[in-house]
C-alpha cells in the first residue's frame, strides 16, 4: 500500500519538464534533483517525499533520458498515476522501481487531496471514491516491490 499527497500535472508532461536538458552536465542524480519540475511552481512549493505524482495522458513523453524517473526517485516521489505513460518513460520508471500506475479517471483527483494506492484500486481519501487501476503484470511487480532492475537481478544473485 501507498498512501501520499497528491501533485496534479496536465496531458504530455515531457521529460524536458521533469529535468531541464541544461542540467544533465550536472555530475549525479542527486546533484539534478533539486532542479526537478523547476517550473512547475506547485511541485516546487508542495512537494514532500512520499508525495504521488498525478497526470493525464502520456506521462514521460519526449526524450527517452533515465534521468527523469530518476531524479523523481531521488525526490521521493511515491508513485505516479496516468491515464497513459510514455512507453520508454514506463520502462526506465519500471527499470528504477518507481511505481508507474495506470488509472483512466485522473482528471477527478485534486491537488494536495491524500491518495491511498492498494491492489487494484486507488483510494481518494478526502472524498472516500474509489478509482479502478491497472495492476502491473506480476513480473514487472516483481521489479518495483525489489527497487528496481538492479536490485531485483541482486536478489536473484545473476549480478554482483
Amino acid at each position: 500500500m501507498i498512501q501520499g499527497k497528491a501533485i496534479v500535472f496536465t496531458d504530455n508532461i515531457d521529460t524536458d519538464q521533469i529535468i531541464g536538458a541544461h542540467l544533465l552536465s550536472l555530475p549525479s542524480i542527486s546533484e539534478m534533483a533539486p532542479f526537478t519540475f523547476e517550473h512547475h511552481p506547485h511541485f516546487v512549493t508542495e512537494f514532500a517525499r512520499g508525495d504521488i505524482l498525478v497526470g493525464g495522458k502520456n506521462f514521460g513523453c519526449g526524450s527517452s533520458r533515465e534521468q527523469a524517473p530518476a531524479v523523481l526517485k531521488e525526490r521521493g516521489v511515491a508513485a505516479i498515476v496516468a491515464k497513459s505513460f510514455a512507453r520508454i518513460f514506463f520502462r526506465n520508471a519500471v527499470n528504477l522501481g518507481l511505481p508507474v500506475i495506470v488509472c483512466s479517471k485522473t482528471e477527478e483527483l485534486r491537488d494536495f487531496t491524500k491518495l491511498e494506492i492498494a491492489g487494484d484500486r486507488l483510494l481518494d481519501l478526502g472524498t472516500g471514491r474509489a478509482y479502478a487501476i491497472q495492476p502491473l503484470p506480476p513480473f514487472i511487480q516483481s521489479l518495483v516491490d525489489d527497487g528496481g532492475i538492479i536490485a531485483h537481478l541482486r536478489r536473484k544473485g545473476k549480478t554482483a
